[in-house]
């Protein structure tokens, strides 16, 4: 018997109430042991709020949330909100705040404690939004040339568009290394990048390097909630300038369905299994990887009239570690691959061209979990 709309909707909001424990579980092992142990465990509740995102209640001991928002937002939104709520509570049970503002001197130190935003409450329009409409009216001279270079690459002559994607690249390239090499101070952001899962593959990982040394961002592999499997799995995050996460972002998916597309053509009679695919795809980021190094300088450094500039962002870097002053490291596993299916991908990521759309939102949009 089918469930309910109704039956649907509870299971859903479980879920998620018990992905905010779990989150809040985590987030705590980034507060000090002598403040941790001070902090209990709170409520989790969801409320039909009209002007607000989420609420701590320390006469409850409950963290409070709008029940709209959590089923209209991506887990990165929801999230960060909970820590902002989270920072809240650290400020009154561990650092017992009692004459101060709301967000006086105590919630900002909880705040950089948990790596928390301190402006996502109230009518605070959640972090993907954000990045969309900064990137929105952004009108400078260099955007508009660079949206003129990647309408070119929409030809069906491949060379034409080729050429015309190098050139918007080499210009990205060229506009950031001039921002770092002039210091302008610039506000960065951090998302998610794909979505949370409890696995992921050799390829995933290709792909976030490939973000990080050629679209002027830093990525970081976190602990993160998975709601269609009721656990915590890992996501991609990465920090950088509002026009670079979205640019990385769009690229992230637009290689995605790339990759799919070409696998579904490459392995039409479906024999080849899952590993396979991990092999065709790392193949196509290292053809797509090797026509960027041979074609452009993006990642190196970018020649003016009188010296090379340094494409290293000081200023990201210092935001990055500010973010995450402790960070681990893991290996995976090496194992064995397929050299002609490895080969036939490169041959393929040859011909990978980013098209039209690399400056418009992009489609990783935040998640509706309920329709």
């Amino acid at each position: 018997m089918k469930p309910s709309t109704h039956q649907v909707l509870e299971n859903l909001e479980q879920r998620i109430l018990h992905g905010l424990s779990c989150e809040w579980d985590a987030a705590l092992w980034s507060v000090t042991a002598n403040f941790r142990k001070m902090v209990c465990k709170p409520l989790f509740s969801l409320y039909d709020y009209k002007n607000r995102l989420g609420c701590w209640s320390s006469e409850k001991r409950e963290i409070g949330f709008s029940r709209n928002f959590v089923l209209n937002h991506s887990w990165n939104d929801i999230r960060e909100v909970l820590y902002h709520e989270m920072a809240h509570q650290v400020a009154s049970e561990a650092l017992c705040v009692q004459h101060e503002p709301a967000h006086g001197p105590a919630f900002q130190k909880a705040c950089r404690m948990l790596s928390a935003n301190p402006r996502a409450a109230g009518t605070y329009v959640p972090l993907s939004r954000q990045i969309s409409q900064i990137s929105e009216n952004d009108s400078d001279k260099i955007k508009l040339r660079i949206q003129k270079l990647l309408a070119l690459a929409q030809s069906s002559n491949f060379h034409e568009a080729e050429s015309a994607m190098i050139k918007a690249h080499e210009l990205m390239a060229k506009y950031e290394s001039e921002q770092i090499f002039r210091n302008v101070p610039r506000d960065y952001f951090s998302m998610f990048v794909g979505k949370p899962a409890l696995r992921h593959f050799a390829e995933d990982y290709a792909l976030a390097h490939l973000l990080m040394d050629y679209y002027f961002v830093k990525g970081i592999w976190i602990g993160a909630y998975v709601i269609e499997k009721g656990k915590m799995g890992r996501v991609l995050e990465i920090s950088g300038a509002a026009r670079n996460l979205q640019i990385a972002t769009y690229v992230f998916d637009f290689i995605g369905r790339f990759i799919d597309a070409e696998w579904d053509r490459y392995n039409t009679d479906a024999k080849m299994n899952r590993y396979r695919k991990t092999d065709f795809a790392s193949g196509i980021l290292s053809g797509f990887k090797m026509k960027l190094e041979s074609e452009s300088s993006i990642g190196k450094t970018v020649s003016d009239s009188h010296s090379l500039v340094p494409t290293t962002d000081l200023q990201l870097k210092q935001y990055f570690s500010a973010r995450y002053p402790r960070i681990g490291s893991f290996r995976r596993k090496g194992r064995q691959y397929h050299p002609d299916v490895v080969s036939d991908g490169v041959e393929i990521g040859k011909t990978l061209v980013i098209r039209q759309g690399i400056s418009q939102p992009s489609t990783n949009v935040p998640t509706r979990y309920l329709e």
